[in-house]
């Protein structure tokens, strides 16, 4: 029984996130009725974590069990050959028996695009947040910067979250202004369900001007959801890549 990792791109859009669900379309399964079709297996695969519905990712990492004799760079060809344009396998190999995509990572990177410009756009709508009034930099980076380092993030975990633990360490948040997009990074150890995105609508209600940046630090301090800002929409959210 080989251990294999897979490094996978896809367009979210179309799916109702990773995870297999009784109703819906979802990246795992798609894939997963991909391997039966090339190895007569039914196999689960493990990810590094779920993406909700609607979310894109770069660099998701998994792994998955096969008896399967084929070659990596042939199991490769063969999986993208039966995959829809969407969801592409950039990397397929095999890995050592302890290798496993969610509890062996150590950090992940996320991407946060929004379109900021009077108009929107019939390209990117599937990738951004548009919003099309004057958002304030520099008092959203003065915002980002206090969520910098290790918290209590229950403020920003959706109320259906099952972590038991909600402490996690934020080692980055920037924010560039490039043309018409504010584009966020976040790097951290782990991130609680709808983190990244409620993360994003408070400090998108800072360069309103709705509220201040110190604010932030109230909100971190009740460990409340219903003191933070709307969840960002899902289409402007990217997983950039996995460390392990």
């Amino acid at each position: 029984m080989k251990n294999i990792m897979i490094l996978i791109e896809y367009d979210g859009t179309n799916y109702h996130g990773w995870q297999r669900q009784p109703n819906g379309n979802t990246i795992q399964e798609v894939i997963e009725n991909s391997i039966l079709k090339i190895s007569s297996e039914k196999i689960g695969i493990i990810a590094s974590g779920r993406t909700d519905a609607g979310v894109h990712a770069y660099g998701q990492v998994a792994n998955l069990k096969t008896s399967a004799s084929i070659d990596d760079l042939s199991f490769l060809k063969a999986l993208n050959s039966m995959l829809p344009k969407d969801i592409v396998i950039k990397e397929l190999s095999t890995v050592s028996d302890d290798f496993h995509a969610r509890y062996s990572a150590k950090s992940k990177i996320y991407k946060y695009i929004i379109l900021n410009r009077p108009y929107p756009s019939s390209f990117y709508y599937r990738y951004s947040w548009y919003i099309p009034y004057p958002l304030d930099i520099t008092l959203m980076r003065k915002g980002a910067a206090i969520l910098k380092g290790m918290h209590d993030f229950s403020s920003f975990r959706a109320a259906s979250c099952e972590a038991k633990d909600s402490v996690r360490t934020l080692s980055r948040l920037d924010i560039y202004n490039e043309e018409d997009r504010i584009v966020f990074y976040l790097e951290g150890n782990g991130f609680l369900k709808h983190m990244v995105r409620n993360i994003i609508g408070t400090i998108v209600r800072v360069g309103k001007g709705k509220i201040s940046p110190d604010e932030i630090m109230d909100i971190l301090a009740s460990r409340d959801r219903r003191n933070a800002g709307p969840t960002a929409p899902p289409q402007g959210l990217f997983l950039v890549s996995v460390s392990y």
